[in-house]
């Protein structure tokens, strides 16, 4: 059942032409994406504010309002290196809050994070892995919560990072996902793409002085499957209650989750 689904993930995502405009190989892919975050770690966080207008903020905040962390829960954060999400999922949830580990393939980012926690005295509620999402350290359901924003986009093969999702959830285990997705306003469209692959990667010239690495993140964010084609990948790889939220017209969308 489960090569099945496999299976079936593998072909949505051929029927809906999901493949990169540039021909990177996976393992070409994995390269490319390290070395960008290595690259853009120190400015992560002030490059998304210019990228997004400080919108990001609300969309992280948005999704963690609808995860309503609960206290004594084990919440996993996958790509959450600059910990804006962990951060954010013990403020939301009070004291005592839930155990939250932070894994991310990228120490440098990692690194960012630990450093903002430290600043806001936050020393012990949050544990730090180095980690890759389509192979995660972690025991079969041993978490309560998989959490992932702007991070699925960036794995080489999305099909085997879900099955480690849902791999790694308890039975009643919940899986989130903050991701770009596609605009619902035509009329926004041709302003949002100016905006995506004319101004951002020369925001990212001049502030982190990498155009090309921004030059990626925006074309990463087009190739990444629409709301529909990822909500039906969701559901290919055995999760249930798949549910979707289009946040700022659909530039982004919050992906809902449960393992049975």
């Amino acid at each position: 059942m489960r090569l099945k689904s496999l299976n079936i993930i593998k072909h949505t995502m051929k029927k809906k032409n999901l493949s990169l405009n540039k021909s990177i190989a996976e393992r070409e892919k994995s390269s490319l994406v390290e070395n960008v975050f290595s690259s853009v770690a120190s400015h992560y966080d002030l490059m998304n504010d210019l990228m997004s207008i400080g919108r990001h903020r609300s969309w992280k905040k948005a999704m963690i309002k609808w995860l309503s962390p609960q206290p004594g829960t084990r919440i996993l954060d996958v790509g959450g290196g600059t910990g804006d999400i962990a951060l954010g999922v013990l403020k939301q949830a009070g004291n005592p809050g839930p155990e939250v580990i932070v894994a991310d393939i990228n120490p440098n980012m990692l690194e960012v994070g630990q450093n903002r926690a430290l600043d806001r005295g936050v020393l012990e509620e949050i544990s730090w892995v180095v980690a890759d999402a389509e192979s995660l350290p972690f025991p079969n359901k041993s978490v309560d919560i998989y959490v992932t924003a702007f991070c699925l986009r960036n794995v080489s093969r999305l099909d085997v990072a879900l099955s480690e999702a849902f791999r790694v959830l308890k039975p009643g285990g919940r899986f989130m996902c903050l991701e770009f997705s596609r605009i619902q306003l035509p009329i926004f469209s041709f302003f949002y793409d100016a905006w995506s692959f004319k101004a951002i990667p020369r925001i990212g010239a001049y502030v982190a002085n990498d155009r090309e690495a921004y030059e990626y993140l925006v074309k990463s964010i087009r190739q990444f499957p629409d709301q529909e084609t990822f909500q039906e990948i969701i559901e290919a790889a055995n999760f249930s209650y798949v549910r979707t939220k289009n946040l700022s017209g659909g530039i982004v969308a919050i992906h809902s989750g449960w393992r049975s």
